[in-house]
């Protein structure tokens, strides 16, 4: 993985820089880490402008060496096969504290007057995990000042159908000294990629404290950035709030209308809670929002993720922390890759199937397969399915007419639509279906969700 930094300087020679990072100008310099190496360049350097880089060299043999047992991998070999050697994240963000540590510190014992003088810094990273979009790269870093561009990579570049995919190219642009640049980078790179290689404790909850007592008390996404930064230790995390915003009110929150996301799990929930279910399975359950309301409430017995996609369901894990759970609770979720459109045995016998916002996803000429092995294969006694109305598209400020509200969907069912799909389906299948809406509804254009709820007939053979 590769950082570049170019710098222009107020002062008489950007090749000053050297001084700020100790490292000279006129040499390549190579450090050895625990994982690999690092090596220190100077592609450019010259009075006006100066360019540095830095490269980081994993090795994966090592790093499945010293990678701790609870790290979770997707797969047997996912501590040697992985993107830590191409992603800039929280291995690049250990390089910069190891390598560039007096800088990180705005020591200069040559130059003590340089640490404090501001540059015009341009920073790339062309290869950065970004869970959260593009647009979590500038929401982190803008309100620090920096002009962001963050632009997707390509799942595969060959096939842009398959989409984006989560990494981007990030270049941050801005005015700061050398010691803020490498500490905002040092603690957010981490947070881009909510993951850490390493055991995270207290000593890490000071290390956050040190390298970003400055900003991140004004920071308007402190909580996120501490949650991740600390991977979500709850303990943790309460006590850096604490220590940075001693003095904050703790009263409630003003309360806030409910996302959509938040109204269909809550409707979800409700159904079925009604239905009595002890047993579900959360069908494309990508990276487990759905999956985390269904493991708070104990009254659901055992619950099954499902997707196709390895990549969510490793997200799933890390947000369920399934790792750090006792052998009870883990014993209560099961993670499986799977498609709604095969027929899965593994799947059979449970009180329940959801399959939120998924059917849009499915190719039309595939659906008849989905209501296969859903309707007649897995035959749970409750089908919960909700997918967008796309009669309600219309009222979205800037969506243009005929667009769907995500680039990965099939299509999108108007309300007649879904009501001929689902009608037929429970004809085939030997159930029930009646019909809900979810979020706020327009007389001529109903919810921004519809959902239908099938119960299986008691005569359905």
């Amino acid at each position: 993985m590769t950082l570049t930094a170019d710098a222009t300087a107020d002062f008489t020679d950007s090749t000053d820089l050297g001084y700020l990072l100790h490292k000279h100008p006129d040499k390549v310099q190579t450090f050895g880490l625990s994982v690999g190496s690092a090596t220190v360049l100077y592609p450019e350097a010259g009075q006006e402008s100066t360019c540095v880089a830095l490269l980081l060299d994993v090795d994966p043999v090592q790093l499945g060496r010293t990678q701790p047992r609870y790290s979770s991998s997707e797969f047997a070999l996912g501590r040697y096969v992985n993107d830590r050697p191409y992603a800039g994240a929280s291995m690049l963000a250990v390089a910069l504290s190891r390598v560039f540590k007096q800088a990180m510190s705005g020591v200069c014992t040559a130059r003590p007057e340089l640490p404090e003088l501001p540059l015009n810094l341009t920073i790339n990273l062309p290869s950065v995990p970004c869970r959260g979009g593009s647009e979590l790269a500038t929401e982190l870093f803008g309100p620090l000042g920096w002009t962001v561009q963050a632009v997707p990579r390509a799942l595969d570049e060959q096939i842009p159908d398959w989409g984006d995919s989560i990494y981007i190219d990030l270049t941050l642009t801005g005015r700061a000294t050398v010691s803020v640049a490498l500490r905002q980078l040092y603690v957010l790179l981490p947070v881009l990629d909510d993951v850490k290689h390493y055991w995270v404790g207290e000593e890490e909850a000071d290390k956050l404290v040190r390298a970003a007592g400055d900003w991140l008390a004004e920071h308007p996404h402190i909580t996120l950035i501490t949650e991740r930064y600390l991977k979500h230790r709850r303990e943790l995390v309460a006590s850096v709030v604490e220590r940075l915003v001693p003095d904050a009110d703790r009263s409630e929150p003003m309360p806030r209308d409910p996302s959509l996301g938040e109204l269909r799990a809550t409707a979800v929930l409700g159904e079925l809670k009604a239905a009595g279910a002890k047993s579900i399975v959360d069908l494309g359950c990508g990276e487990g929002r759905l999956l985390r309301e269904l493991f708070a409430d104990n009254g659901f017995e055992k619950i099954v993720g499902v997707d196709v996609s390895a990549r969510a369901l490793d997200s799933a894990q890390r947000r369920l922390r399934l790792a750090d759970l006792p052998d009870r609770q883990r014993a209560r979720i099961e993670l499986l890759q799977s498609s709604a459109t095969y027929r899965d045995s593994r799947l059979v016998g449970f009180d329940a199937m959801v399959l939120m916002e998924v059917i849009e996803h499915v190719d039309p000429d595939r659906l008849a397969a989905l209501q296969r092995s859903v309707f007649r294969e897995a035959r749970a006694a409750t089908v919960v399915v909700t997918t967008p109305n796309s009669e309600y598209n219309q009222l979205y400020d800037g969506m243009a007419a005929g667009a769907f509200r995500h680039p990965d969907h099939r299509f999108e069912f108007t309300r007649a639509q879904f009501r001929e799909w689902a009608n037929a389906t429970a004809d085939d299948g030997g159930y029930d279906v009646r019909y809900a809406s979810v979020g706020p509804v327009d007389d001529a254009h109903g919810a921004p969700t519809q959902m239908a709820v099938f119960t299986r007939r008691e005569d359905a053979v």
